[in-house]
């Protein structure tokens, strides 16, 4: 008699599990009607005397200004590659299907990081006001600008997502999975664009302001009279906020599609593989709802509760979601023969808590509390050289424990996928740590884009020469503000990690499909292939000349900016006694310029480097795409955390030691500073984007080099 099969896991009825892609839907609106609800009590707010209101103005048409003229160079490009998209092969997931999708997935980026930016703005002069009544009320405003921009990312990001799947994989097939690859392309192109433009712009803004303005003139930061101040605060908003922004939408549209497509190929033909392809998204969704909660945590009385009051809001969010994924996995998902719930349960638990820890990592060698910037700091006695020579050192030695984390959690994902017996499906729980890790993204995006919020509140309050109390008010927020602004680098770094070795993962396995299609072998990664070992080289140096190009970038735009901000010094009569009115808008324009001209070549290089290696041989693509994920995770956190340090030892140089504001020490401070902008808002976060876009681009065009 034949053997006694063993008895298949039970099977949830595909219309069962449908039902929850509107759930998803439903949280995305959830997450726009909480982001709308928020921008309209914002708004309500006082917005301040009329020469508050004349000065954010100015800000506010700066902003708008810059974002009007990137997205015209963006459409262009979008166009264009749409156009390419469009008519490739249909039948090898490009297309028709493709191209629409990635021109919403743009869109969507896009509209998400305006919609930020034009709360951002409009928060400021009212978080400014709400200072002079107390330090809670100015925290609920520059917090709540925050929360716009997190659930404006996650609503619109999982919206689309819930879209496109419904309308191309309802099967949640990787055929159908391919063509919503679109959507995560479009959404990268934006990133990058977003984060390189706006990086350059607030950079050149900000060292011209603080070299001609603090430096030789001797002025406060943020004086009226320094006709930079305005591009500075400009500067904040489309880099910090809306550039941001776009950089982790990427992320997290990245990840979820990527662990949804491991699933669809790794456990293609199973009856309950759908139900692994939907898990991401379910993440997601329990994460918009923890998030929301969380929000709502967020209290501070004083200044020394500010920052355990946003660590609050985070950790209950983190909670919330792991109780909740516990409760879907073990109550509502059946899944494959082999694959335990609690393996997937330890992945999602590996990427929230990772995610935290790298936080604090970041915390550690950034914040005005520690000793990494304090000792920065004390070497700022003896001058420039001895301040940058240690911030560089703070900034190597905190890759360290940042890279061992991101390993941790590959390792602890990996091992809950592999381990045991049945299928291995390690990639999968990668994949699903990175989903976990981002799953916050609604609050944890908050926290990090308030400071911007802060930051120009304190600006406005020195301008609009308010009372004392109201700018020791916005201090207070802005100095948390910058560790935040730290953590949350950090953050969107760790979180490119996994989601860039999850789409490589994807990549490698699309790549075996399409080959076995064509009738050719499958890939040989490994390094004795020495097509392989040049990818990796190459892929190694592309994050070093990225580097190069947007650092010079800012240094270029800078130059322009110190030798206009001299000029009107020297050419306007009464700019220093007062009486003189700066011409600020020419600031804003030398920035746009210089920002606009010079993102190009760092943007095309993330999008040709791929597609020529590519076209050359595919094991060097898979080559250049891990080069360039080692190199470019280990110089983003180096040159974050550097500039993180820098600019916190200023400010704590700035807050009475060392002899405080205008003593010798500071200047050498703030010439480190100078040093370390480009590097924390420019260089360092535009690398996690390379990483990303860069394997996107290699996933989606696959079918071009087989």
């Amino acid at each position: 008699p034949p053997s006694p099969q063993p008895p298949r896991a039970p099977i949830r009825a595909h219309q069962e599990l449908m039902d929850f892609i509107y759930i998803a839907g439903a949280a995305s609106i959830a997450a726009l009607v909480f982001a709308i609800a928020k921008y309209g009590a914002i708004m309500k707010a006082d917005a301040g005397d009329s020469k508050m209101q004349e000065i954010s103005k100015q800000v506010q048409d700066g902003a708008a200004a810059f974002l009007k003229a990137e997205y015209k160079w963006l459409t262009v490009f979008v166009a264009v590659v749409a156009v390419a998209i469009f008519f490739s092969d249909a039948e090898q997931g490009l297309g028709q299907k493709t191209a629409i999708a990635f021109v919403a997935g743009a869109a969507a980026s896009a509209i998400a990081g305006y919609f930020g930016m034009h709360t951002a703005t409009r928060s400021a002069v009212r978080t400014t006001q709400a200072a002079r009544t107390g330090l809670a009320e100015a925290l609920d405003v520059s917090f709540g600008s925050g929360v716009v921009m997190g659930m404006s990312v996650v609503g619109l990001a999982l919206l689309g997502l819930v879209v496109f799947i419904t309308l191309y994989s309802p099967e949640f097939d990787s055929k159908g999975l391919e063509y919503v690859l679109g959507f995560s392309f479009g959404a990268s192109s934006i990133a990058l664009f977003a984060r390189v433009g706006g990086g350059i712009f607030t950079k050149a803004a900000d060292v011209g302001a603080d070299l001609v303005g603090k430096v030789e003139a001797g002025i406060p930061e943020d004086d009226p009279r320094n006709p930079g101040t305005i591009a500075d605060n400009v500067g904040d908003n489309v880099g910090d906020v809306a550039g941001m922004g776009a950089d982790l939408f990427e992320s997290y549209v990245g990840s979820i599609i990527a662990a949804m497509t491991l699933a669809a190929i790794t456990f293609s033909g199973d009856p309950n593989m759908a139900s692994l392809a939907l898990l991401p998204l379910a993440v997601a969704a329990i994460g918009i709802f923890a998030s929301i909660a969380g929000t709502f945590f967020v209290k501070a009385k004083d200044e020394h509760a500010i920052h355990s009051a946003l660590f609050r809001g985070l950790i209950i969010a983190s909670l919330v979601t792991i109780g909740g994924t516990a409760a879907l996995i073990y109550g509502y998902f059946e899944f494959p023969e082999g694959v335990e719930g609690y393996k997937l349960l330890v992945a999602v638990v590996a990427g929230v808590g990772v995610g935290v820890m790298i936080g604090k990592v970041t915390e550690y060698y950034t914040s005005t509390e520690t000793s990494p910037v304090q000792t920065i700091a004390s070497k700022s006695e003896t001058g420039a050289a001895t301040n940058i020579i240690q911030g560089l050192a703070v900034g190597m030695r905190s890759v360290t424990l940042s890279v061992l984390l991101i390993c941790l959690a590959i390792f602890v994902a990996d091992w809950a996928g592999n381990s045991g017996e049945g299928v291995g499906y390690g990639v999968y729980c990668v994949a699903l740590a990175a989903v976990g890790m981002l799953s916050t993204l609604g609050i944890s995006l908050g926290v990090d884009a308030y400071g911007p919020v802060a930051d120009n509140a304190g600006g406005l309050a020195e301008m609009a020469e308010l009372p004392p109390e109201v700018r020791e008010r916005t201090d207070a927020l802005d100095a948390v503000g910058n560790t935040t602004a730290a953590i949350g680098k950090g953050f969107a770094i760790g979180s490119a990690a996994l989601t860039a070795l999850a789409l490589f993962s994807a990549f490698q396995l699309r790549a075996d499909l399409l080959l076995e299609g064509a009738g050719q072998e499958s890939l040989d990664f490994s390094l004795t292939n020495t097509e392989v070992l040049i990818g990796l080289l190459l892929g190694g140096i592309l994050p070093f000349l990225f580097s190069a190009l947007t650092m010079e970038a800012v240094g270029n735009a800078a130059q322009a900016m110190v030798e206009e901000v001299r000029r009107q010094f020297r050419e306007i009569p009464g700019i220093m006694e007062g009486t003189g009115k700066p011409d600020a808008a020419r600031c804003v324009e030398i920035s746009t310029e210089g920002s606009l001209k010079q993102m190009v070549v760092p943007g095309l290089i993330a999008v040709a480097a791929p597609i020529l290696c590519g076209l050359w041989s595919i094991a060097a693509l898979g080559g250049l795409l891990a080069g360039a994920l080692v190199a470019g995770i280990m110089m983003a956190i180096f040159m974050a955390n550097a500039g993180g340090a820098w600019d916190n030892a200023k400010k704590y140089i700035e807050g009475g030691a060392h002899g405080g504001k205008g003593s010798e020490p500071h200047k050498a401070a703030v010439v480190g500073d100078t040093v370390g902008d480009p590097f924390k808002d420019t260089s360092g976060p535009s690398l996690n984007i390379l990483v990303k876009l860069m394997t996107v681009v290699g996933l989606v065009f696959l079918p071009w080099f087989i």
